[in-house]
């Protein structure tokens, strides 16, 4: 702090101007890293919820999606079923098929060539949205090792009345 020399008389009052920091700015600085630490927690907590949110990809069975056909609108999500015999039908963009579940079917048209396994009476997943009355998908997935039937026991049933 520097203090002006006294003045004469009649002059106005000595002031101090404080050379240091002023009083406070510790406690600003304090404030400041507070914010930037809450906006880094708040951004590491969405990032977290989004890469769990979406490595957490569930599916539907065709039954449960044609019951939620409305609100899953044209979002991108599983759809898992039986690819019914004689369904099966090559088109210039890939490969269209109907696959059933619980007695309920979904005509699905799959872009992209399918995978070596595909074929008619087996429990596929496939992955797309709702487009009018058909699936549009992109991705087959199919399964095949006996480790899924044995963890999900009667959940598939072929269109023959076996269960797999």
């Amino acid at each position: 702090m520097t203090i002006a020399p006294p003045a004469g008389p009649g002059s106005p009052p000595v002031t101090a101007t404080p050379s240091g920091p002023a009083p406070g700015s510790r406690q600003s600085h304090r404030l400041r890293y507070i914010g930037v630490g809450v906006v880094l927690a708040a951004a590491f907590a969405f990032l977290l919820v989004k890469g769990l949110g979406s490595s957490l990809d569930y599916y539907l069975t065709v039954d449960q999606a044609i019951h939620q056909k409305a609100s899953l609108g044209t979002r991108d999500f599983r759809l898992e079923g039986v690819v019914v015999p004689g369904t099966v039908h090559d088109t210039a963009k890939g490969v269209d098929f109907t696959v059933q579940s619980n007695g309920v079917s979904a005509q699905v048209a799959n872009t992209g060539t399918p995978p070596q396994l595909f074929q008619p009476n087996i429990p596929v997943v496939v992955v797309g949205h709702f487009d009018g009355n058909a699936f549009d998908s992109n991705q087959i997935l199919v399964k095949h090792s006996a480790s899924y039937v044995a963890a999900h026991p009667n959940r598939v049933k072929a269109p023959n009345g076996s269960t797999r």
